[in-house]
């Protein structure tokens, strides 16, 4: 199993990444190690909805000028390199 996954979402306001945790114990530590992101405007942990998800997911909104696709790269990469480091401790 994955140790994440993530998505784009459009809502009603704005596009948001949704990042789903295997481990949702987690939740609280990649949403502080997500806050060092200066293009991430605000990051909340929502409770999930709908079928075949976690309970949870971390939603980060983005600033206005940044691109979406780009910014949900950057921050696979950045999760995959965590979890790589997580993992070999």
């Amino acid at each position: 199993m994955l140790p994440f996954r993530s998505e784009i979402r459009n809502s009603p306001t704005r596009p948001t990444l949704k990042i789903y945790l295997s481990d949702e114990s987690l939740d609280e530590k990649i949403k502080v190690h997500l806050e060092a992101f200066q293009e991430i405007e605000m990051i909340e942990l929502r409770e999930s909805i709908g079928r075949n998800r976690s309970h949870e997911n971390i939603t980060v909104f983005l600033k206005e000028d940044v691109d979406i696709v780009k910014m949900k790269a950057h921050i696979d990469r950045t999760l995959d390199a965590y979890f790589e480091e997580e993992t070999l401790k």
